[in-house]
Order: structure tokens, then sequence, then C-alpha cells
């Protein structure tokens, strides 16, 4: 990609741009990987901004060159189906991008960005609930499979993911200030 990437904390006026990467972009990006009988109950619910995470100080937006939103990721200490973690492990939350631009490095930057963000908070790792479709992008990024689990997104409405985990190294964590 040509242009400069730039990876910055969402905020409340990031809502409409990220509502319409989310819904542009996971029925396309999901279509080769789910039956559409998945997915006519999954996107309404899926394909939506979450407010909670756009404002929680842990949830980023990567912007081109022209400052448009390009891709969309975070963390939480509480998984997505809820429940509290050790201290020392989050959780991946809510990972978009632009559904023309995949593998131009956005997710990259977007996930370099949440491992030093998390790791500067205490995570030593991560657990992520991924979409069949992003398996092989989280297994680059050094993800091990765990298992093939279904999500219920509300009652009686489940969507196959498969979760997965990262431990971070030293190389993931932001560059001490010691000196």
């Amino acid at each position: 990609m040509a242009t400069t990437l730039t990876v910055r904390t969402t905020n409340r006026a990031d809502m409409g741009a990220l509502d319409i990467l989310f819904s542009l972009s996971y029925p396309a990006l999901l279509k080769a990987d789910y039956p559409p009988s998945a997915l006519v109950m999954a996107l309404p619910l899926i394909a939506r901004v979450q407010p909670r995470l756009v404002n929680s100080g842990s949830y980023f937006c990567v912007v081109d060159g022209r400052g448009q939103i390009v891709g969309a990721g975070g963390w939480t200490w509480q998984g997505p189906q809820g429940g509290v973690s050790p201290r020392d492990m989050g959780h991946i939350r809510h990972v978009v991008t632009d559904r023309h631009l995949v593998r131009k490095g956005i997710g990259r930057a977007l996930m370099t960005h949440i491992f030093r963000h998390a790791g500067a908070s205490g995570v030593r790792r991560l657990d992520c609930m991924s979409t069949i479709t992003a398996v092989p992008f989280y297994k680059a990024m050094g993800f091990s499979q765990i298992a093939e689990v279904e999500i219920q997104l509300r009652p009686g409405i489940g969507f196959p993911a498969v979760h997965m985990r990262r431990t971070l190294s030293e190389a993931d964590l932001p560059p001490s200030n010691a000196g």
C-alpha cells in the first residue's frame, strides 16, 4: 500500500465511519466461508459498531493518508461472551479491514499496535474468537488454534468461530524507557 497508515484510538465521532466499514466489509469478506443461512442471522448482529468498544480506550482504527478509516479492532480484559479472565489475559475484539484493501498491511499495523498497547497494560496472552475467514491472518500474526467453537450471538443464534491464542513476546511490548 503506497499510502501512509496511522493507528489511533477511536472515539464517538468515528462511529458512523466504523458502521459503514463493518456493514460493507463483513458481508463481502465472510461470504466465501459461511453459508447464507448463517450470515442472514449473524450479520445484523456482528456487522455493526459496538459503542462500548469504540469508547473503551483500547479500540483503534487505521486511517489512510486521505483520512479514511480502513481498518479497526482492539482488545479488552473481558471476552466477547463476558466473564472474567486472569489479569494477564486480554481478548482481541471486533477486527475488520476494508474489503478492498485486505493484504495491504492494515491488519498487521493494527495488530502490532494492539500487541504493544495490551502489553503495556500488563497483558501477556491474547485470546481471539476468529471468524473462519480470518484464521490464516491470525496464524500469520502468531496465534495458535485452540478449538472450533460456536459463539452465541443471541439465544438461538450461534456463529461458527475458532478460538485462538497468542503469547506476547518482548518484541511485542513497547520499547522500554530504561536507559
